[in-house]
């Protein structure tokens, strides 16, 4: 059993630091680190996410050990529980690159989030593996073809019923249909806050939404954090904003911090502050705004920093944000839109509490230039059209340095920019109002394994007694 939790170890190391090599370069880059820090903290990183599938490989042995080698088709739902421990795991729950996302471009497999959600298809994808071993490991007659066969049918249909449902694409032609403008500004981090940029950044990104009406924007989106002052605390270039939505008469949400000041010894002191998104409606007011509830961590916050004393200059140079408490619901018209910022697109069931509670489009406003020339703005982005087709909505993107984009309700990629480049995007999407059975019934799935992961436990501990 220890023999299989170390391989189950290595697998994991390979998993993530082959996924998230790129946390090295943000620490590096961002956080004011040496090499060698970052090298370790990103070391550390990979390590406590590889346990999980050291875990799930220690179980699955458990069980082949007890039960025989049929035991080893456990392996899916072993495997979705301990993919769900990473995802709410305390302090830094990373749900990054969970196995079901492999499928976000096999649009007929993709089709089964809109039931059983992205860890249904991680599921499907262990499932599958784990018949392709039996036919090694398992009973030395026909026995062991036998769940392979299987598979191969469950995918096949799976794949016909997919592929039919992509023929129909009903909610395309449903809801009622508007025109989304996003701004891509492209700021290098390394610039963004430096008061000598703040300005041209700041015209920028007014000339871009200027592009954005002339080709029909009816609703336009400006990254996370986009702004160069904070939004609340700038009524002068706020009123610009301001004016704009007034003159077009067009809806603009952007990202800009929030800060909640409090009184201390007779002067004014940060409180709290929030990274959020401003919804201004078309008479120039502010309509809502949401504030960010999943933060990054070592972006946004720095989880146990006791432990990481090594990383000053990083905790020194992460800003202490606030989570959110609540999803906002922001009012587009008679319509209400939901958005997440940056990587809060990966957790699925906050997206879906959201579309549950009325959101009618999935929007998402995010900061990728921390990533670097490196493979996590795909990453990013096709986890985030995930979204799009457990919840049955159309999901539009505005990313500072890309990828900007549109994604149907099928996770047809419509519009996709290209990184590290300006760019202004401006398509049609609709708000829809129906709904599907990820949306209605969550990630019963995955709770679902968990169950029977202790459940199978239980069992083959009795069978020994």
């Amino acid at each position: 059993m220890r023999r299989a939790f170390r391989l189950g170890f290595v697998t994991g190391v390979v998993y993530f630091a082959g996924s998230v090599y790129w946390v090295t370069h943000v620490m590096t880059m961002y956080g004011g680190l040496q090499m060698w820090v970052g090298v370790l903290i990103n070391a550390a990183m990979v390590a406590t996410l590889a346990l999980f599938p050291a875990v799930c490989a220690a179980i699955v042995y458990r069980l082949v050990i007890r039960a025989g080698p049929l035991a080893m088709m456990a392996l899916p739902i072993v495997w979705v529980a301990t993919e769900l421990g990473r995802t709410y795991m305390p302090h830094i729950g990373f749900p990054w690159v969970l196995l079901g996302y492999s499928q976000a471009s096999v649009l007929p497999i993709a089709q089964l989030a809109s039931v059983v959600g992205v860890y249904g298809l991680s599921m499907l994808v262990a499932a599958v593996n784990a018949a392709l071993v039996l036919i090694v490991i398992g009973p030395p007659d026909r026995r062991r073809f036998v769940p392979a066969a299987a598979m191969l049918a469950i995918v096949l249909l799976i794949a016909a019923w997919g592929g039919a449902r992509l023929s129909r694409s009903e909610w395309t032609q449903t809801g009622d249909p508007i025109r989304v403008g996003l701004v891509q500004g492209n700021v290098d981090q390394a610039i963004k806050w430096d008061t000598a940029h703040a300005s041209s950044i700041f015209e920028d990104h007014l000339r871009l939404t200027q592009e954005a009406l002339a080709k029909g924007a009816e609703f336009v989106l400006w990254p996370e954090s986009s702004m160069p002052f904070l939004f609340e605390e700038d009524p002068i270039d706020a009123d610009r904003i301001r004016a704009i939505a007034r003159t077009a008469h067009v809806p603009m949400l952007f990202g800009s911090d929030q800060v909640i000041w409090r009184q201390a010894n007779g002067r004014r002191a940060v409180d709290k502050l929030y990274n959020a998104a401003f919804l201004v409606q078309p008479d120039g007011s502010t309509g809502g705004i949401y504030r960010k509830m999943h933060l990054v961590p070592f972006g946004e916050y720095v989880p146990l920093k006791q432990l990481l004393f090594f990383a000053a200059p990083l905790v020194e140079a992460v800003s202490d944000f606030t989570a959110g408490e609540s999803l906002e619901l922001l009012p587009v018209g008679t319509h209400r839109v939901g958005t997440v910022i940056c990587y809060e697109i990966i957790y699925s069931d906050l997206v879906r509490r959201s579309v549950a509670a009325g959101s009618e489009m999935i929007t998402t406003i995010t900061n990728d230039a921390w990533f670097g020339a490196t493979s996590a703005p795909y990453q990013h982005f096709s986890q985030a059209s995930m979204r799009a087709i457990e919840n049955g909505r159309y999901l539009v993107r505005s990313a500072n340095t890309g990828i900007s984009g549109i994604v149907d309700p099928y996770g047809r990629v419509l519009e996709q920019t290209p990184i590290f480049q300006p760019a202004v995007v401006v398509g049609s999407v609709r708000f829809l109002r129906t709904s599907t059975f990820y949306t209605r019934h969550g990630d019963v799935v995955a709770y679902a394994a968990v169950v029977m992961t202790l459940a199978l436990l239980i069992v083959v501990r009795r069978r020994v007694q």
